[in-house]
């Protein structure tokens, strides 16, 4: 459940004093203190609730943090979680009364200072930078993160042996399953979106969304996806790290939802061979004053100011370096393919879903709803980091006027193989984006957002899970070479 702070406006500060006084209204035994490690996931200590007290959300709590990828070495290993109170809501899955709170991360000798490899503390560093240029006061982030759900899982790699196997009641395969198949069934590419029978997952769906309310997050919708056991669930656009943090609350509570129907989910870009695969649209805006800085009714094309028309060219300029952290693992690029309606094409366009970048015309003449939706993103991406990667390509195309070119409002795979040369694509691959990011990183250190050590650990670590997968035989190349 959420805690009821009652003021729940924008402008509502939430203090430990709050949470303190909550806890024990709440009669809270245990809290448990989060952090996301570098590779998106969530970590966790769970304390005694008497262990949260002023100088635990002063100073910070105590872990090793030696055994996190890429955050420490064993002789430096000790480290601070410190609680930010605006996260706080009670576990709904925790078998005693648990307080949920998501942490900063802190070297205990960095004087209040966020560790330079924690990603929340990335992205308050990246909102703190677009603060000091004066450009914007917000960044308004809104993810549309798709997973699948499964009712069976198994997968195993050897010296000799590597094998997956996934399955779902709703899946075609299973149209003739002998004993009591009660049909209702589509075809591949066919569940956007009948209603239940077809729809299984309908009530399981329902019970993630109102279960996400009752932790904090302003839940909106949910719907079957294009694909057999592909889901989407919506919240609406918060500031950006505020949307990070309801991300991570997005990805737990589906997956302990679905562990409690007996399923499975994930957020693989592409589980499924021959369907639709699974990304993160991210809508993004700036404001300032209270005001909408991407609407300009003069603008030029669909009323976009020229500032959103430049954040919209840096976005498309660092394109392929950004790749490497929204789309961070090699199983992404399996997703973007040229050819299978995945938006691999770097342009903008209105409401053309063909395009990396659309600009959403649901409300085209409503200043509060001029945005832009970047649609390369996956689920898999630490959404702290990834939602700073684009924040500041943004404000590198705004601040060096980078030109976004002319939009492309056609159905880009309808035209001829020479126009489609012409249009400049992501990257093919992850070890691609890695190059790219080599390469292209100093709109990332801008203002000591992200750091050289960082950025050349994340390549490092990253390319070693490249060089994982590109060493490994394939059971496809069995099929293909095996008696040749």
């Amino acid at each position: 459940m959420a805690l009821s702070l009652g003021d729940k406006s924008p402008a509502a500060v939430v203090t430990k004093h709050d949470i303190l006084a909550l806890m024990k209204k709440e009669n809270v035994e245990l809290v448990d203190a989060v952090f996301t490690d570098p590779a998106g996931l969530w970590q966790h200590c769970t304390f005694m609730a008497n262990q949260l007290d002023d100088e635990a959300f002063d100073v910070g709590l105590p872990f090793d943090g030696s055994s996190i990828k890429l955050f420490k070495v064993i002789n430096e290993s000790d480290m601070l979680m410190k609680p930010d109170p605006s996260t706080a809501w009670i576990d709904p899955f925790a078998a005693r009364k648990t307080l949920h709170i998501a942490c900063n991360i802190h070297e205990p000798e960095a004087g209040g200072k966020g560790y330079a490899r924690c990603p929340r503390s990335t992205a308050l560093r990246a909102i703190e930078y677009m603060r000091s240029t004066g450009i914007a006061d917000t960044a308004f982030f809104g993810p549309e993160a798709e997973f699948f759900i499964f009712d069976h899982v198994a997968f195993n790699f050897s010296n000799n042996k590597a094998s997956y196997e996934l399955d779902t009641n709703e899946g075609w395969w299973n149209s003739d399953k002998p004993g009591n198949n009660l049909g209702n069934r589509m075809e591949a590419k066919g569940w956007y979106f009948p209603v239940p029978p077809i729809d299984t997952s309908n009530d399981i769906r329902s019970e993630m969304l109102l279960t996400m309310e009752k932790c904090g997050v302003p839940v909106e919708k949910h719907h079957h996806e294009v694909a057999v056991g592909q889901s989407e669930l919506g919240f609406r656009a918060l500031n950006m790290v505020a949307a990070a943090d309801h991300l991570q609350t997005y990805k737990y509570v589906i997956k302990n939802v679905a562990k409690k129907h007996n399923k499975t989910v994930t957020f693989m870009p592409k589980p499924i061979w021959g369907d639709n695969g699974t990304g993160m649209h991210v809508h993004q805006s700036l404001w300032k004053d209270g005001k909408p800085l991407f609407w300009d009714s003069n603008g030029k094309y669909v009323n976009l100011s020229e500032m959103a028309l430049h954040y919209i060219g840096g976005i498309l300029h660092h394109a392929p370096a950004i790749c490497a952290f929204t789309n961070s693992t090699t199983n992404s690029y399996k997703r973007l393919v040229p050819g299978f309606e995945a938006p691999v094409n770097l342009a903008y366009s209105k409401g053309n879903r063909s395009a990396a970048i659309r600009i959403p015309m649901y409300h085209p003449t409503v200043p509060k709803y001029k945005r832009m939706e970047f649609r390369c993103p996956d689920a898999l991406s630490n959404p702290y980091l990834a939602f700073a990667v684009c924040l500041m390509a943004g404000l590198d195309g705004i601040k060096n006027k980078i030109s976004p070119g002319q939009p492309i409002d056609v159905d880009i795979y309808e035209l001829s193989d020479e126009e489609k040369s012409a249009i400049k694509k992501t990257p093919g691959s992850l070890s691609q984006a890695l190059d790219a990011l080599e390469k292209d990183h100093a709109f990332l250190t801008a203002g000591g957002v992200f750091t050289e050590d960082f950025i050349e650990a994340y390549i490092k670590q990253k390319r070693a899970e490249v060089l994982r997968v590109e060493t490994a035989p394939h059971p496809l190349e069995f099929i293909m070479y095996y008696h040749g």
